[in-house]
């Protein structure tokens, strides 16, 4: 896995272009390594920023990559692994939800305001958010690597996304506090710029198909148990 973070700094030309480039050459060159050692498996970085904005609509892996910036920067990505394919090597691309950690993320960063009471939802609350626990994370990446037939796009999400509103109510009752405040659009695209009106506020419906038609089974099926997984969880050192 390698890249900046997408929601590190405010987007200027530069700074897109390091998220591409910081995703895409890596990969590159990891590839071609791959296929020069004659390595058997290649688990790859992607991200479900592949399908873009796709409002209430199922998704799943059999579907097109979006149009928005961080869908090209999926799409390329995932582009850079051919070479590792085409010498025989068992690629998979998992395009990762939103993990819920509690050392970071979006769990470890919204837990302080909610915490105070301060948690918002984000916008008009309807765009959904493909999420999964850092325990069914870990448990899916060694599926993937473990089972022979698995390869391509596996989509690495719980199966049941929830809405921005759904997942501030969650998270206000596993903390025992009240959600009542509302960050609108604008404050967003004050803040966060170009990211927030393309990207962060974008619904993606997003399940585990590939995952569970290999028969892969999830401790954590519903926001609330990944939630209070995370929050009764210590941080990874």
């Amino acid at each position: 896995m390698c890249g900046v973070g997408v929601g590190d700094k405010r987007w200027s030309g530069a700074y897109k272009q390091e998220i591409y480039d910081s995703r895409v050459i890596p990969t590159e060159v990891l590839a071609r390594a791959v296929a020069e050692a004659g390595v058997p498996v290649l688990i790859n970085a992607s991200a479900v920023g592949y399908y873009g904005d796709s409002g209430d609509r199922i998704i799943d892996e059999t579907a097109s990559s979006g149009t928005s910036f961080l869908a090209r920067v999926c799409l390329d990505w995932e582009a850079a692994t051919a070479e590792a394919a085409q010498a025989g090597a068992r690629v998979v691309i998992v395009r990762t939800g939103l993990v819920l950690s509690p050392a970071g993320g979006l769990f470890g960063r919204s837990r302080p305001l909610f915490s105070l009471g301060l948690g918002a939802r984000l916008g008009n609350g309807r765009w959904y958010m493909p999420w999964i626990s850092l325990e069914d994370h870990i448990r899916a990446l060694e599926f993937a690597l473990a089972e022979p037939a698995v390869s391509g796009p596996v989509n690495l999400t719980g199966p049941a996304p929830v809405t921005n509103a759904e997942f501030t109510a969650a998270l206000g009752r596993v903390l025992h506090r009240p959600t009542l405040l509302v960050a609108p659009q604008f404050a967003l695209s004050l803040i966060f710029g170009e990211f927030a009106d393309a990207e962060l506020t974008s619904s993606m419906r997003v399940i585990p198909a590939v995952l569970e038609q290999h028969g892969f089974e999830f401790e954590h099926h519903t926001i609330g148990e990944a939630l209070a997984y995370a929050n009764n969880s210590r941080p990874m050192k």
